[in-house]
């Protein structure tokens, strides 16, 4: 009169199915993270570069200053050991300023490496991402031809791109006329398959009753629910 197959699909949460354009995408992001963080590497060290030339003309500057003060105090000879006192003064605020440059540099290739170490730190953490998303996937694939082969023994199994499908036909379970309730003679066969479906973690578990084309579309898709619902009560985490 009708079938009633049975579907299972892994849950859409896990990453057992990630299409491989999924790892591609992931590639590519990985790609532009390193890219992003190499600019931005760069620009730190041209800010670096910049503002060491910047302090090397400044103390150009000064140091010229020094030398039109020393050819002033030549022409003003009163005024030559306040003038020697304060070009000494310069000169050891130059050296200052000099260390501080120094100083300042060695803080940027102290970053720099920092930030190196840090890149290569997530990129350590990107390889074991991948390599766990790879064990899941291999992991999935083993469970799925295990179920494939222990639901075969019962009734045709076969993948999908849904999943498993498992096609209970009509000589496996028949309904009344108009009617949903599972006679006692089909209930040990669904009760194997409830046996090796309870186990399951992480899947979605669709069942799917069907009727004939006697009565209204309406009538027929409330009672193919009904014959759906009527199969053994499975775990909470999964669907009729």
């Amino acid at each position: 009169m009708d079938t009633s197959p049975e579907v299972l699909k892994p849950d859409e949460r896990g990453l057992g199915n990630a299409p491989p354009k999924s790892q591609g995408k992931l590639a590519l992001a990985l790609g532009v993270i390193a890219i992003v963080l190499s600019l931005f590497l760069g620009f730190v060290y041209l800010i670096s570069v910049r503002r060491l030339e910047r302090e090397v003309a400044r103390l150009s500057q000064q140091t010229e200053g020094l030398s039109r003060t020393v050819m002033r105090a030549q022409e003003q000879s009163q005024s030559l050991a306040q003038q020697a006192s304060q070009a000494a003064v310069n000169a050891q605020a130059a050296a200052q300023q000099r260390d501080l440059a120094k100083q300042e540099q060695s803080n940027s290739e102290a970053q720099a490496q920092l930030a190196r170490q840090q890149a290569a730190a997530e990129q350590q953490k990107a390889d074991q991402a991948t390599q766990q998303a790879q064990q899941y996937r291999r992991e999935r694939e083993a469970g799925l031809a295990q179920l494939q082969q222990a639901l075969g023994q019962i009734a045709e199994t076969r993948r999908t791109a849904m999943g498993l499908v498992m096609t209970l036909d009509s000589k496996s379970i028949r309904f009344d006329f108009d009617k949903a309730n599972i006679k006692p003679e089909y209930r040990d066969i669904l009760n194997r398959i409830a046996g090796i479906l309870v186990t399951l973690k992480g899947y979605t578990i669709a069942v799917y009753g069907y009727t004939d084309d006697t009565g209204t579309q309406t009538y027929n898709l409330q009672l193919s629910q009904r014959r759906g619902r009527s199969c053994p009560r499975l775990p909470d985490n999964h669907e009729h």
